[in-house]
């Protein structure tokens, strides 16, 4: 390192070894627990099983308001301990209005199917 003795290393001299002083190590997990992905691939296969509504749907309003609901939910677990994440409450936000647009869809479309989704997904109170 080229870096001063009394100002100690420079950035460049961290950039060089690929690696930024406040960066977290990511590749060999130094940093602690890192939170898991939002969804599985076997949950993803568990919810589009589930909901679909021939073999080989995976996109029907039924499964994208599954796989939707999901997403939100382990948000809102995620915000209750990261109450400053604010451009992830942002994301939170878009699945919301996405799940709300696709569900005014099938209530325009099908009143029943409207009704067993929210049944299903215990979505109303």
């Amino acid at each position: 390192m080229t870096g001063s003795a009394l100002r100690g290393p420079h950035l460049c001299d961290y950039l060089s070894l690929g690696r930024a002083p406040w960066a977290a190590d990511w590749d060999s997990g130094e940093s602690g627990e890192r939170e898991m992905a939002s969804i599985t691939k076997e949950r993803k296969q568990e919810l589009i099983k589930e909901h679909a509504q021939h073999e080989g749907d995976t996109g029907s309003p039924e499964v994208q308001i599954a796989l939707l609901t999901d997403r939100i939910n382990h948000l809102t677990e995620h915000f209750k301990t990261h109450a400053k994440d604010f451009a992830g409450r942002r994301g939170l936000l878009k699945l919301v209005g996405r799940r709300r647009h696709l569900l005014s869809y099938v209530r325009k479309n099908d009143v029943e199917r409207y009704r067993a989704i929210i049944k299903a997904l215990g979505l109303r109170k």
